[in-house]
């Protein structure tokens, strides 16, 4: 099967003629709202805390002894009762974020993770802790629903690519790693529990600070409410509700919700599954959520100190210092990699992506196989720089920073809550599994279990080669016509630019044969 052919969207009119050409940090409400944003971006960091702190607690003797050495199967369960939480969350998170908006869901899910933070930090029984991760899932479906909607529906049209990417990017948060490795020393309880303490942190800003977070200007025209124009003048256009980049927006927004809405009565779950661009979109977004966790980056990511003890590496001090030096390198990947996502491009980035996790992973299980056959020191050094090549490197390019990006670009408004549901249910599967299973098999086979993930690493780069689509550069309405056509977009396009086609000309001073040449050379801002 071919590669899908890319639309003819591009010839469309573009409106990067409306952009501030003024670089953002210049514009005091342009940064107002990426502070604004920040807050929501720190979401994702209570997942990532999670992953980095259950990594270092399980080098921490005191939180060993206190939950009687787990291993195999109910270490699994330890580590995979916050995602079994977050598939008990699912079911209402996309109705609350529809029907309340994107704010009342981070809200209510940062409330619901302070109090499970709480529990788990006064945990006096293996019973309480995991009662206490899985409310913590609970919690996270709901803010981490919210949250990616909310970045992409209210960043400035030219920074949207990057903000939402720095979204995922954030599950890397270094504190967490550095956190257990400052405890651990202390000859309590309290070696645990204070990085179990530190995870609420971010809920407890989200908490204080998420209603001054305006609200999805996408979300209020869909209630019907004015105060959306509001939202995008001020932030978008210094308070000129008259802008041509805020008329644009509005109409855009305004048409394709309409649209939506003549369809809307027929719209449920099984709308993500009734037409061929629906089907196209499910395949992809499904499949990177499964790649993102099935690439081997499980084994790092929550049993990193089972892999160092197989290849020698057991002393708590080495193996806490290994963790943090990954977290650091791993977020300053992550960033970098999302902001040259609008100029290098999304495909380009997952192929480099998947094909270096294939090289790195190969070369990991020929050591792992050496070392294990010869005992050699050496050989696990290698292994470690094979590992850091695998998850600080490979790994990060791509399947850290796009996958909520590109689920969010692909999703038309309507199916976009219900879809990014899909997207975290296959997530939460993904890891459930993983979870359970790389501590069994580890203890089971060793480095053969190395080369279940070669074969598979070998059928993603086929394909994100064959069925992956490039959206840089594009509006979230425009991207639509990628999988269903342009024909799809072509009421939302039409009235959006004859609006504003007459006000950019004017305040750019030229005649429309002008406007035409700008447009056609500036090529598409998303």
């Amino acid at each position: 099967m071919g590669r899908p052919a890319v639309s003819s969207t591009a010839q469309v009119k573009s409106y990067a003629h409306l952009l501030d050409p003024k670089p953002w940090y210049k514009n005091r409400r342009l940064i107002l709202l990426n502070f604004w944003i920040t807050i929501l971006l720190i979401t994702s960091s209570t997942n990532g805390y999670d992953g980095s702190m259950m990594n270092g607690l399980q080098s921490i003797p005191q939180w060993r002894n206190a939950f009687h050495n787990p291993s195999g199967g109910s270490l699994g369960l330890l580590n995979a009762i916050q995602n079994i939480g977050s598939l008990c969350g699912l079911p209402f998170a996309p109705y609350m974020a529809d029907g309340l908006g994107r704010r009342t869901n981070i809200f209510f899910g940062a409330c619901i993770m302070i109090i499970a933070t709480i529990v788990q930090t006064a945990s006096q029984s293996v019973h309480m802790f995991i009662g206490a991760r899985w409310l913590i899932g609970f919690g996270l479906t709901f803010a981490a629903t919210g949250a990616p909607m909310l970045i992409s529906e209210l960043a400035y049209p030219s920074q949207r690519g990057q903000l939402t990417s720095l979204y995922n990017s954030l599950w890397y948060v270094a504190f967490a790693a550095w956190t257990t490795f400052g405890t651990f020393r202390i000859p309590s309880s309290w070696s645990w529990r204070i990085p179990s303490a530190i995870q609420g942190l971010p809920s407890v800003i989200q908490v204080f600070m998420i209603w001054f977070v305006p609200e999805s200007p996408r979300w209020l025209v869909s209630k019907g409410r004015q105060q959306a124009l509001h939202t995008l003048a001020y932030y978008h256009a210094k308070g000129d509700e008259t802008d041509p980049l805020v008329e644009y927006e509005f109409r855009e927004i305004k048409n394709a919700i309409e649209m939506d809405r003549e369809v809307s009565k027929k719209i449920g779950w099984l709308t993500l599954f009734k037409t061929p661009g629906n089907r196209r979109r499910v395949r992809i977004f499904v499949a990177i959520a499964f790649f993102s966790q099935w690439s081997g980056n499980g084994l790092a990511s929550y049993y990193l100190n089972q892999v160092l003890d197989n290849i020698g590496i057991t002393d708590p001090t080495t193996q806490l210092l290994i963790n943090g030096v990954i977290s650091i390198y791993n977020i300053i990947i992550c960033i970098a990699a999302s902001l040259l996502c609008d100029k290098v491009g999304r495909r380009p980035l997952f192929l480099i992506s998947t094909a270096g996790m294939l090289l790195s992973w190969t070369l990991e299980t020929i050591l792992f196989s050496l070392y294990s056959q010869t005992g050699d020191p050496k050989l696990a050094h290698a292994f470690i720089a094979a590992i850091d090549k695998h998850m600080l490197t490979t790994f990060q390019i791509a399947y850290s920073p796009l996958i909520v990006t590109y689920t969010v670009e692909i999703l038309p408004y309507e199916l976009r809550s219900k879809g990014l549901t899909l997207f975290n249910f296959t997530i939460s599967l993904a890891l459930i599994f993983n979870q359970y299973l790389n501590p069994i098999a580890l203890k089971a086979i060793t480095w053969k279990y190395y080369t279940v993930y070669i074969a598979w690493l070998t059928f993603e780069l086929g394909f994100i080669y064959i069925f992956l689509i490039e959206t840089k550069n594009r509006t979230l309405e425009e991207t639509a016509a990628l999988f269903d056509g342009d024909d799809t977009v072509a009421f939302i396009k039409s009235s959006a630019v004859e609006t504003t086609e007459g006000k950019a000309v004017e305040r750019r001073g030229g005649s429309s044969e002008e406007k035409e040449s700008i447009s056609q050379e500036e090529g598409y801002i998303g």
